[in-house]
This record gives C-alpha cells, structure tokens and sequence, in this order.
C-alpha cells in the first residue's frame, strides 16, 4: 500500500507454529492492524468519502463498524454484557454512518480500545468457554467460533477496505 504514514502501523506476521489460541489471535491481531494500516495517511475528508456509487461504505464508517462488531461479539454475546449500540430497529445501519461530532482520531481510538478489550475477555477464557447469549434455538457458539468468526469479519472487511482505498488514490495492498 503506497501510503506515507503505512509504516507508522505495525503489522506482525502470524506465527508459523504455536498454540491454537496464540495462532486464531494472531490472525485476529494482523487483520486489525491490516484495516489501519489500509487507511493510514488518508486524509479525513476521503476517510469520510463513500467512493463506490452503489454503496454507502466510507473508510472510517467501516473502521466504526468493526468496533461495534468487536464489542458485540466478545463483550455483548459472549460475556452477556449490557454494551451499548449506536443501531435500532429504525436505524439498522447507525454503525456505519460518521457522526459530525465524530473525528477519525476518536473512530480509531474506539476500534483500537474495543479491540483490546476484546483481547482481555479472550485472555481470560477458554477456547471452549460458550457464548453467555445463546442463539435462539439454545446453543452457543465457543470463543474458538467467535475467533474463528471475527476473523473472517475482519479480513471481508479488509478487502472491502482495499477497494474503497484504491477508488480513493490508486493504493492496493495485501
């Protein structure tokens, strides 16, 4: 990604080897420092842009969402904690939009402090602990599925971000 500012984030390589859990959170651990590395030396006005036409996904409204997908899932649904949500019912898509009050600076401190919250809750389980929020016909995914499932989430998102970066100034990147 030729950005000024993408060598200020720093991206670790997962690990060849290890544990189960050290591997499912370095993989979750790249992922997160790949979307802010994807939107590293992007001014706040282009942050703020909806560049696809057919969409209304801008750079930091994902950043945003992907907060709020970290404290629903690690802190909402697996540790059965009242967090709260910029969505409701009449507002499904809240957590994607930039509020005016909003700065890319207080965006990025959410996502980087939901994050880390995220890798408390994670230290301080098991891998086979259940979801403290049961799915409605009883069961509840493990923190390994949610791992598994963030994942995932983040790296969809990453290549969302590619796209919404290059349509921006031309930069790709893995």
């Amino acid at each position: 990604m030729s950005s000024e500012n993408s060598n200020t984030i720093e991206r670790v390589d997962p690990p060849l080897t290890g544990s189960e859990l050290e591997m499912l959170n370095s993989f979750l651990d790249y992922h997160r420092a790949t979307l802010l590395w994807k939107i590293s030396g992007v001014s706040d006005e282009d942050l703020r842009r909806k560049t696809v036409p057919t969409s209304t996904m801008s750079l930091l409204g994902l950043v945003k969402h992907l907060a709020y997908v970290e404290r629903y899932w690690f802190q909402r649904r697996f540790k059965g904690e009242n967090a709260i949500f910029p969505w409701t019912k009449d507002d499904p898509d809240a957590d994607w939009r930039i509020e005016p009050d909003e700065t890319t600076e207080s965006v990025i401190q959410l996502y980087n402090e939901e994050a880390e919250k995220s890798r408390r809750i994670v230290e301080a389980s098991s891998l086979d602990d259940l979801a403290a929020i049961a799915w409605p016909d009883g069961s509840s995914p493990s923190l390994r599925w949610i791992l598994f499932h963030m994942i995932e989430e983040t790296a969809r998102h990453n290549g969302h971000a590619d796209l919404l970066r290059e349509a921006i100034d031309g930069a790709t990147g893995e």
